[in-house]
């Protein structure tokens, strides 16, 4: 779902923390996305800011994000204007998805300069605009809007800032009881789909971006609300109604508004207090999960609280967000490895065509050693040899083609030559359908690791195509730099206090199987399934510790959603890369097996550092 104004109230009143406090660092880590990193009350604070079309929100973080080599444009100049500079205020404009970071900061010349990144929360609309406080000149915004696109509302450096369209709603926290009857009566209000509707300008469809989708049915009491009161969504709207115990339908009596007036006001209190509830419920139904400040009690289904508006949305959209990044990363890849599959596989059918023609190699032979017993019967000119084929039980009569143009002798030479060739051949495509087989299992591995990839593990990966040739390196000189520092690999905490490392890409794989682990650490592996290396660090612990093991092998693994994974294990001084192996190759020995079924709660249940 989408944030509404009471989600964002919560927000920005987890944001006066900010306030004071000084903006050390900012990175655009996406075309979509700026952090900053701000140090305020005596601790560090990340907020994120986004204007992703899709998950458009603004909240503080904890995640790590991978920053590119050089900053974008808009970056360098949210530095050059906001880096070092303090946040005085933050506020929301009425209950409207907008709001205002102001920022002072002392230019080159030493002169104060007041700038204020504008934060507009609108669907596919959002922004996050720079302008002069000062002024209203716009500075610049990480999405452009032209003189082409709209002309009632441009965001172009050098160009005035104007908001959004007015909403021209009442606000939920200042309405009267009077006001509240006022919005409800039927003189003011035309139920959709009593008229015709016009086709919406850009202006428009931006002005209507600020308030959720409704479905146009009529005399719906969740469409009056959301019609009446700014940053109110569809969904809080639904809960106001089912607190009030009354139906959707229109309402009709004095005593309906009465009792709806009752529920709006006690939901409205609550915010104005600010004592929220963020929340995530999954419909037990649709299985739908859907976020608010307030319980949600209309919705049946499991409900996670957390402690903060912050936490409630980092978990809503974090992992939501990162993987269609990682999906618009890693198509192109995915696309080159399925082609690189699809084309060994189609070799591996050749060769095997090709070695079973080879089999037949020994009759060439037969033919050859006959001919030339033969060879008295023989003229040249001769277009077939008839004789009796002395290798057959039954002594049976067998046809020998010739070559009228050769002699006997040649003839026979022609049929030997023709085994030694098959017989060579053989060894060569055996050899091919070896070297086919592991490339086939090697871009398997790499594909898998692609559907569980981080950012930071598809850089690797592309590293790693890179230095295998299938690639072009076009940054060997930044490549190079990176090699030198550590691959950072997951590290989970069993229930027992000890640590289980898994490589999630073929560079962590190397570097914990063959540098990290020591000898007496255990080592698992998905049997005969392209999945990470795991490592158990300690010579000591449970079963239970060992099934936590086997599972993070089977879950980050092809297997993922199989059930009775087979996951071998062994000590890691059994384990050892062949030379000229394909990174992330491995063989090992003296391996026992178990079969575990991948949960996920579980896994996420289990602590990562």
């Amino acid at each position: 779902m989408a944030l509404d104004g009471l989600v964002l109230h919560a927000v920005v009143h987890e944001l006066k923390a900010c306030i004071g406090g000084r903006i050390n660092k900012i990175h655009q880590h996406s075309e979509n996305e700026i952090l900053l990193h701000i140090r305020a009350q005596g601790q560090n604070l990340k907020l994120l800011l986004s204007a992703n079309p899709t998950y458009p929100r603004i909240h503080f973080t904890e995640q790590q994000f991978m920053n590119p080599m050089d900053a974008p444009m808009f970056c360098m100049l949210l530095r050059k204007h906001c880096e070092n500079g303090v946040i005085e205020a933050i506020e929301q404009m009425d209950m409207e998805r907008m709001i205002h970071l102001h920022i002072r900061q002392r230019d080159e010349l030493g002169d104060i300069s007041l700038k204020t990144i504008i934060i507009e929360i609108m669907g596919r609309h959002s922004n996050i605009i720079l302008i002069d406080s000062n002024s209203g000149t716009i500075l610049d915004g990480i999405h452009h809007v032209t003189p082409a696109i709209s002309s009632y509302r441009i965001v172009m450096p050098g160009s005035t800032y104007t908001a959004p369209p007015a909403q021209h709603k009442l606000n939920p926290l200042h309405v009267s009881s009077s006001e509240f009857r006022e919005a409800f009566s039927s003189e003011h209000w035309e139920a959709p789909g009593t008229r015709e509707l016009p086709k919406l300008t850009l202006e428009q469809e931006i002005e209507a971006s600020f308030a959720p989708p409704v479905e146009r049915k009529p005399d719906k009491l969740d469409q009056r609300l959301v019609a009446a009161f700014s940053g109110l969504s569809p969904l809080a709207a639904k809960e106001i109604i089912y607190r009030s115990g009354q139906p959707a339908h229109l309402i009709v009596g004095e005593a309906d508004i009465a009792a709806l007036w009752e529920a709006f006001s006690g939901i409205m209190g609550q915010i104005r207090e600010h004592k929220y509830e963020p929340n995530i419920v999954e419909d037990e139904r649709s299985g739908k999960p859907y976020f608010a400040m307030t319980a949600l009690t209309h919705i049946q289904g499991t409900v996670t609280h957390y402690a903060t508006a912050g936490e409630c949305l980092e978990s809503f959209y974090g992992n939501k967000a990162e993987r269609d990044t990682v999906k618009q990363r890693v198509s192109d890849l995915i696309r080159f490895l399925q082609n690189e599959k699809n084309k060994n596989v189609k070799k591996l059918e050749k060769l095997q065509e090709t070695l079973q023609e080879a089999k037949g190699a020994d009759q060439y032979r037969i033919l050859g050693e006959l001919l030339t017993a033969s060879l008295h019967q023989v003229r040249k000119g001769d277009k077939e040899l008839i004789t009796i084929n002395y290798y057959d039980e039954e002594q049976a009569d067998v046809r020998i083609p010739l070559d009228p143009q050769l002699s006997p002798s040649q003839n026979a030479q022609r049929f030997y030559k023709k085994y030694t060739k098959m017989k060579s051949s053989m060894t060569i495509v055996e050899e091919q359908m070896t070297q086919t087989r592991q490339e086939i299992l090697y871009v398997s591995s790499l594909l898998q690791q692609l559907d569980a990839a981080s950012l930071q593990d598809i850089e690797e990966i592309r590293d790693e195509l890179a230095e295998q040739g299938y690639v072009k390196d076009r940054r060997k000189k930044q490549r190079k730099k990176k090699k030198q520092d550590k691959p950072k690999l997951s590290c989970f905490t069993s229930r027992e206090g000890i640590l289980i490392y898994v490589g999630k890409n073929n560079t962590q794989n190397e570097y914990l199987t063959n540098r990290l682990a020591s000898a007496s650490d255990t080592w698992l592996h998905t049997k005969d399934i392209p999945g990470s290396h795991v490592v158990i660090r300690s010579d000591s612990y449970s079963d239970e510790t060992l099934l936590e093991a086997a599972q993070l092998a089977a879950y980050f693994s092809q297997a993922k959603a199989s059930s009775q994974v087979p996951v071998d294990y062994t000590l890691i001084r059994h384990v050892h890369k062949p030379n000229g192996a394909k990174p992330g190759f491995v063989i090992y020995v003296n391996q026992k097996t178990l079969y575990v079924t991948p949960d996920e709660q579980q896994i996420k249940q289990m602590t990562t550092n």
